[in-house]
């Protein structure tokens, strides 16, 4: 994964997440992750290589997936699809991610 270069995003701390981006972050998980990801609370991933959103920030710090969203994932499972995503759509999706972690 490539870590780093959008550190500057400057995300809110939890309990001041942004309920406009949290929902916009909520659709874009449904829309591109939820085939194979856990995107909820309590549901499960279909994918046995794909980590629950929920838990993700145990495995990975959520400001470190930053650049790798930005710049498009193509690491993880090999059933993984390339995503490429704008400033917008990554801020919403990494907000919306913090806002459920457990």
């Amino acid at each position: 994964m490539l870590l780093g270069a959008f550190s500057g995003l400057g995300f809110a701390a939890s309990d001041n997440l942004d309920q406009a981006q949290v929902e916009q972050g909520k659709e874009l998980a449904n829309t591109y992750c939820a085939r194979c990801h856990a995107v909820g609370t309590d549901d499960s991933s279909t994918h046995p290589h794909s980590p629950p959103f929920r838990i993700i920030s145990k495995m990975y710090p959520i400001e470190n997936l930053e650049e790798a969203f930005a710049e498009g994932i193509y690491t993880g499972h090999p059933d993984m699809p390339a995503f490429e995503f704008s400033v917008e759509k990554l801020t919403a999706l990494l907000e919306y991610m913090r806002s459920i972690q457990q």
